[in-house]
């Protein structure tokens, strides 16, 4: 890896990055990590600028498809510059967008919106109370807007416990990075051990399992051809009688837990 690839690599160790979207960059190949039970699609994306309607239309069709083959029981974190201003005020919004939003709003705003309602997704950045210069994503010329976003599923907003741009933190001059902290709950299963199959012998509070199990242990001890004298031979044919009436256990067990 050189260049820009090793700045990234660098930064990423530096901040404690896991994760990390890159836009207006081609890079080939996708893969997939288990990180411990816990199942995370991260999309990264980008659309082109405004006044490119064509190209706008093809993106969000094509971004459309990738989202829907997400499962919903799965976690999704979307880092997208989608060149759309958001901007300020979230009235007739709440559900998709905070309180926090940045400068004025531009043509792409009710794109980002739309698709955000349709698809339950929260922008995740304007949830955040932050200065300034710990909002704005982009900067040339003088304008500082905020046109890169991190979405994920409404339901998991609850799990994020920070987003905000790292000043001064970049690769490209223009663009500044932003940074998203979410919870990953790994639920852990709980080990099944392995144990000896046993009579259920509870069952015998049960009045017709306890009925049967009398009628046919008095049966096998008065009804045999050679008297059943001894206490091993009669044990046995109590035992065999209550495992077929009572039945057994699987012999599968959850691990206890421990303090």
């Amino acid at each position: 890896m050189t260049g820009n690839g090793r700045e990234i690599s660098d930064m990423m160790e530096q901040r404690k990055v896991d994760m990390l979207c890159v836009q207006e960059s081609k890079w080939k190949g996708s893969k997939t990590r288990n990180i411990g039970g816990v199942m995370i699609n991260v999309i990264s994306a980008y659309a082109t600028q405004v006044g490119c309607e064509m190209k706008k239309e093809k993106f969000w069709s094509e971004f459309y498809k990738v989202m829907v083959s997400v499962p919903r029981k799965e976690r999704l974190v979307i880092g997208a510059d989608f060149n759309g201003h958001v901007g300020k005020g979230n009235r007739g919004d709440e559900e998709v967008m905070g309180r926090y939003g940045f400068k004025e709003s531009n043509v792409e705003k009710q794109m980002v919106v739309d698709f955000s309602k349709m698809m339950e997704m929260a922008v995740v950045n304007i949830y955040f109370k932050k200065k300034e210069d710990h909002r704005a994503t982009y900067n040339s010329g003088g304008r500082c807007p905020q046109v890169d976003y991190v979405l994920c599923w409404r339901c998991n907003l609850k799990k994020t416990g920070d987003c905000k741009v790292l000043s001064g933190d970049s690769v490209a001059i223009q663009h500044q990075m932003v940074v998203c902290r979410m919870a990953l709950e790994v639920k852990k299963k709980r080990r099944r051990v392995r144990t000896e199959k046993r009579i259920r012998w509870l069952k015998l509070k049960e009045r017709d399992c306890s009925m049967r199990f009398r009628e046919e242990v008095r049966q096998w001890l008065s009804g045999g051809e050679e008297a059943l004298d001894d206490w091993a031979t009669t044990a046995e044919v109590i035992r065999e009688t209550a495992s077929k009436i009572l039945g057994m256990t699987s012999g599968n067990r959850k691990e206890d837990k421990k303090t």
